[in-house]
């Protein structure tokens, strides 16, 4: 059901909804969609999307009603609002996501599917389809794992020259906020920065919208069609999931890097650009051209600059601080306050695999936070999560190199000697189950020492 009475936009997500096969219930006021609840259509809803035309409190009290009649039905919410503090009451009053007008359709239809998913009901791990802001300089990346400390020093070389970059990671490992840090501290940081998501853009479409068509090229071609490698002249073209282009494509994107010059679709003649390529790769690119699902040369070109960004379960150890980092940040959103997170909440963070990596964990922080009456996050504030892992225990690779103990903050300076000193104990006390004799004599100190630091430090004993 869509609650909306702008025509322009029922037309538009009844379409978008109909090439996915959804039919569309349209409500024009919030009377008739709580009507609408009770009849035979109603009953076969399986999500609700509202448009909030109206001030905050009439939308939030809304979706309280629909909520209260059908509790397990998802409900999006459209707004103009950049602020969160909106989107924050939308959810306390039991919004499963919301977007920012203006949407792109595949966005729209990304968040739809997201809803209506089996997973979707463990509410507190659903993806948020808007963002926090984030800083874009490498210092804002938190992480000590050496796999991802690699990384960062592999990007930030490579961001002060003009060569082309291949980014290979899990989605939600950061690619885009890596992107985005290497842009802003090259020599084109002035210069345009164009992005292309090629999972996003029809398979028909996508040739277009990287070279660019002349009018009449093609069937539906009326008018002439600038291509985003033009749009970045002497700037950066990113192309996200590059992996998703076809074999023709990919092979005409490598002539360009041979070349340096483009001819769009229907053109008579061609021309030169200088354009930096940083390409996002969600699988390793180097296998699907061994399996004949990439173009080798594209291959060639781009991996002279090859960054592989860990997943969040290969860097385990970092869960700790980048709880407390999203936290601080979740804590500047209006509407929100600064939370702390105790031992028990990360031991339950650390236990879970994140198949969906930083992103899924800073979404499932910023729902826990939203509905968090306490001063810090506990284990009780993720209870889908403490099931899912009691389902399934998982057993963390050995640690290593320091795993679990970050050594940088989160403006990029070591932290202070008696945090690290900290997170020393922390880890010996868990690794060793709370014996505490076997603590003190694999830290090289007396048990009398130990717990003096613990009442010194502020540690729980159980850790």
């Amino acid at each position: 059901m869509l609650i909306d009475d702008e025509p322009a936009q029922i037309r538009l997500v009844t379409a978008l909804a109909a090439r996915e096969g959804w039919r569309t219930i349209v409500a024009r006021d919030a009377e008739t969609a709580i009507a609408t609840l009770g009849t035979r259509q109603g009953m076969q809803l399986g999500a609700i999307i509202l448009d909030q035309w109206v001030p905050g409190d009439a939308a939030c009290h809304l979706i309280s009603e629909l909520k209260a009649r059908r509790p397990a039905l998802p409900i999006l919410m459209l707004t103009t609002s950049n602020s969160p503090l909106l989107a924050v009451e939308a959810m306390r009053a039991g919004a499963t996501d919301y977007l920012i007008k203006p949407v792109s359709p595949d966005r729209m239809m990304q968040a739809l599917r997201a809803a209506t998913t089996p997973e979707a009901q463990r509410s507190e791990l659903h993806p948020l389809t808007e963002k926090l802001e984030a800083a874009l300089d490498f210092d804002s990346m938190i992480g000590a794992a050496s796999s991802f400390r690699a990384a960062l020093a592999i990007a930030a070389k490579a961001a002060r020259t003009h060569a082309h970059v291949l980014i290979e990671g899990e989605s939600g490992t950061g690619k885009e906020m890596l992107v985005r840090a290497m842009h802003a501290a090259s020599p084109r940081a002035k210069m345009p920065l164009r992005i292309v998501n090629a999972a996003g853009i029809p398979p028909n479409q996508i040739e277009s919208v990287l070279f660019g068509h002349e009018k009449g090229a093609f069937a539906g071609a009326f008018e002439r069609h600038v291509g985003a490698l033009q749009h970045a002249d002497g700037g950066t073209l990113v192309i996200d999931e590059i992996d998703r282009l076809a074999l023709p494509v990919q092979r005409r994107l490598a002539q360009f890097l041979v070349r340096g010059d483009v001819q769009p679709i229907g053109a008579r003649h061609s021309f030169r650009l200088d354009v930096r390529l940083i390409a996002c790769s969600n699988a390793p690119l180097r296998d699907l051209v061994d399996s004949g699902l990439a173009d080798a040369e594209l291959y060639e070109r781009l991996s002279g600059t090859l960054v592989r960004l860990p997943s969040l379960r290969e860097r385990a150890g970092d869960i700790p601080a980048l709880a407390r980092h999203f936290l601080a940040r979740i804590g500047e959103q209006p509407g929100l306050r600064p939370l702390g997170i105790t031992d028990s909440a990360l031991a339950l963070l650390g236990a879970y695999d994140w198949p969906g990596n930083v992103r899924q964990l800073q979404a499932t922080l910023f729902r826990a936070a939203v509905f968090c009456d306490g001063e810090a996050l506990t284990a009780q504030d993720f209870p889908n999560l403490s099931t899912m892992v009691g389902e399934a225990p998982r057993h963390n690779a050995p640690i290593s190199d320091g795993a679990g103990v970050m050594l940088f903050g989160p403006d990029g300076n070591l932290r202070p000697l008696e945090d690290i000193e900290a997170d020393v104990i922390r880890l010996a006390i868990g690794h060793y189950r709370g014996r505490m004799t076997e603590v003190a004599r694999r830290l090289g100190i007396g048990r009398s020492t130990l717990y003096r630091k613990l009442s010194e430090l502020g540690i729980d004993n159980a850790a």
